[in-house]
């Protein structure tokens, strides 16, 4: 199994594409020679990150697109598909954490958890789920990588919301890879633990926000770099190849 990845020839989508681990995923794959399109809802983060893909001489298509709005995802899969061609690697990675206690009645926040992370998620694999499977008719290699969490299978106080939708993930990549890898189609579940990236800065409880950072000063966490190896790492397998789930934790993170 190579350890330096040649993804040269490959078209690869990645969803919150504008900072974290999608962020660190789009550089690193386009490092090793794919084609990229990034999808996010911040368009000047992601065109400031196709500038620095194209002037490392890689290929980068920055396309502003809200998940949740499934024409819109649709659209983008058209757009990557007429100027990269078909999508060999989808890294469906957009999500958010919003935990708050549930007598908090934050209804607002389970809404958008739900749309993010299901219903964001669905929209992604139904937009370019064809273009996986015709690259693997054409005999190359397929991959859906979806990003779940360790909250899908751990239990923690205050993310009863956060932690079922990473679950709805979980277990749907467990179905689609029963059903697409008949059609040569590897899913993957990307399930990581602590890593540093934004979503604590979009927590809205003080007492939850409070207790997280101090989780994280007490040991060392994941970057978005060490996701993106990860992710490097499982696209490059042989075509046989298929590591259902993937759980990343951090060295001293117990549970």
């Amino acid at each position: 199994m190579a350890l330096t990845p040649n993804l040269s020839g490959r078209v690869a989508v990645v969803t919150g594409a504008s900072s974290g681990m999608g962020e660190a995923t789009a550089r690193l794959l386009a490092a090793h020679g794919a084609a990229v399109a990034l999808l996010a809802r911040r368009a000047g983060r992601l065109e400031h990150l196709a500038v620095d893909i194209r002037a490392a001489g890689g290929t980068a298509v920055a396309i502003p697109v809200d998940v949740t709005d499934s024409d819109a995802v649709k659209a983008a899969a058209a757009r990557v598909q007429d100027e990269l061609g078909d999508a060999s690697i989808v890294f469906n990675n957009a999500g958010i954490m919003l935990p708050n206690p549930i007598l908090d009645h934050r209804e607002d926040e389970w809404a958008t958890q739900i749309d993010v992370n299901v219903r964001g998620a669905v929209a992604t694999i139904g937009a370019f789920v064809d273009q996986l499977v015709e690259t693997a008719t054409a005999g190359k290699p397929a991959d859906l990588i979806n990003t779940s969490s360790i909250a899908a299978q751990n239990l923690f106080p205050e993310f009863a919301v956060y932690s079922a939708s990473k679950a709805f993930v979980a277990h749907l990549s467990r179905h689609l890879r029963m059903e697409l890898g008949a059609k040569g189609v590897r899913v993957s579940d990307v399930a990581p633990g602590g890593v540093d990236t934004e979503l604590i800065d979009h927590v809205t409880h003080d007492g939850v926000r409070a207790h997280m950072a101090a989780s994280n000063e007490a040991r060392t966490v994941l970057t978005g770099q060490d996701i993106a190896e990860v992710v490097a790492f499982l696209v490059a397998l042989p075509a046989r190849v298929n590591l259902q789930e993937v759980v990343v934790m951090p060295t001293t993170q117990a549970g």
